[in-house]
């Protein structure tokens, strides 16, 4: 069962295959970003955390 690293709700294993990065982290799902914008959330997140 897949997670969202960022507030822990479950996402599905297609979801996680689509979103994760490279190393498996799941920096944004439907209950954390809005849908249109998962992607670019995610990125952002990860910008900030390694800044």
């Amino acid at each position: 069962m897949s997670r969202c690293d960022h507030c822990g709700s479950h996402v599905s294993e297609r979801f996680a295959r689509v979103f994760a990065d490279e190393d498996g982290r799941l920096d944004a799902c439907p209950s954390c970003a809005a849908n249109a914008g998962i992607a670019e959330v995610a990125r952002d997140r990860t910008r900030t955390e390694t800044h």
